[in-house]
This record gives structure tokens, C-alpha cells and sequence, in this order.
């Protein structure tokens, strides 16, 4: 069962919302303020968000940027203004789609159904606070602008990053990254995890802060600093 986020400071518009969508199998979650939809995100996953424009203290467009900057959750926005502008902020603050109010019940449906799906085919593309890696291409983007990376760097990097908070041994690295027949040292891990961090750095991420040693045992990627 899909999980969608519903934003709206509106409780009547929640409530007509989950009763559009929860009998065609969606589990909806309603929160009436941006930074209520922020905390539930820190806590839990969702499919799908569908975030108001208009709400007070902060407002959709603004959680739109702050959301993006943590989790690649679609988005689509609901809108009751006509203003083009809005809409085009929301599109390049990383909104997937827009739906005006009052909206079409099956227009906002097919809408849902089709994010959902481009959603699915995107497999192989990561994206962490700014960091995108696509593995289909085979490139690491941060802000935009491609870090490059040699293929065991870049195979470590997409290890981490679907796997967040996981502690991973030397060993473990090893086997993941060279193979099980391959001799490698400790050392040398140690050296594709420095160049990574350097790299990382130089392109003005926080890699220290995410690429983490835990002594005595080997590497993770902290997904919460």
C-alpha cells in the first residue's frame, strides 16, 4: 500500500482528499502545516506528497526547497492560485507536478498514478541533500555540477547511499566493490575513502560529516547528522 503525505492547513480539504484516495488503496497521512509534513518526514517514509501552496507560516513553496534538500519523495503541488509564477517556483524547487484546486477527482488520480510511475522507472538514481548519482550514466552530480569519480569510487559511493547508516567493514567493502577473488588491503580502502571524501569536499559537500569512520570496525554514511 502506497503511503501519501497530504499538506494542507485546511482540514476539510485533507479530509476530502483521503476520501478520494483511500478507497482505491492509498494509506493517507494528513498533517495541517509544512513543518508538521517536515517532522513526520524525519521519522517516516512516504510515496508521494501532496503539498498546498498556500499556508502560513510556511508556505508550500518553501517546504518544497527544504524538503528537496533532504528527501527525493515526489511531490506534486496543489494550488488554488492562477499565477504562473507560482507554479514555475514550484517546478524549479523540485515539485514533480501541480494539480489546481478545485480539482477533478479522476484528473488528480491519473495525476498521482503517473508520478508514481515515473517514480518507479527511475530506478538507479540516487539523490541525497543536493548529491545526485545516477547509475545508469554513471555520473555524480552535486548542485548540478558532476563530480568524477573512478568506478570503485563510484561503486562505493552508490553502496553508501542506498544504504545509509549501515556500518560496512574493510571486508565487506571489499568483497562488495572488488569481488571475492580479488586480494586487496585494508590500506586500499582506506585510500578509495579518502580520495572519495576529498572529492566530495572539494565540490563544497559536507563529506565529512556524512562519510563517517567507525573505529575499530570500517565505514558508513550518516543519512542524519
Amino acid at each position: 500500500m502506497k503511503t501519501l503525505l497530504l499538506v494542507d492547513d485546511e482540514s476539510m480539504m485533507l479530509d476530502l482528499l483521503s476520501l478520494y484516495l483511500s478507497p482505491i488503496g492509498y494509506h493517507c497521512i494528513k498533517k495541517q502545516s509544512a513543518r508538521e509534513a517536515i517532522t513526520y518526514l524525519e521519522a517516516h517514509p512516504a510515496d508521494l506528497i501532496l503539498l498546498d501552496i498556500m499556508m502560513p507560516d510556511m508556505n508550500g513553496l518553501e517546504a518544497c526547497k527544504k524538503i528537496r534538500q533532504t528527501w527525493d519523495t515526489p511531490i506534486i503541488m496543489l494550488t488554488a492560485m492562477s499565477d504562473k509564477s507560482d507554479i514555475v517556483k514550484g517546478l524549479k524547487y523540485g515539485a514533480d507536478d501541480y494539480i489546481s484546486k478545485p480539482f477533478d477527482e479522476e484528473e488528480l488520480i491519473a495525476r498521482i498514478e503517473a508520478v508514481l510511475r515515473r517514480q518507479k522507472s527511475e530506478t538507479g538514481r540516487l539523490s541525497f541533500r543536493g548529491l545526485f548519482l545516477d547509475q545508469n550514466s554513471y555520473e555524480l552530480l552535486y548542485n548540478g555540477v558532476e563530480i568524477l569519480l573512478t568506478p570503485k569510487e563510484f561503486g562505493m559511493m552508490g553502496l553508501f547511499l542506498t544504504n545509509q547508516n549501515k556500518v560496512f567493514t574493510r571486508e565487506h567493502l571489499i568483497t562488495s566493490i572488488w569481488g571475492y577473488e580479488v586480494s586487496t588491503e585494508d590500506r586500499t580502502i582506506d585510500s578509495h575513502v579518502r580520495n572519495l571524501r576529498e572529492k566530495l569536499r572539494k565540490a563544497g559537500f559536507p563529506a565529512d560529516h556524512h562519510l563517517q569512520t567507525v573505529w575499530g570496525v570500517g565505514y558508513k554514511w550518516a543519512g542524519k547528522v
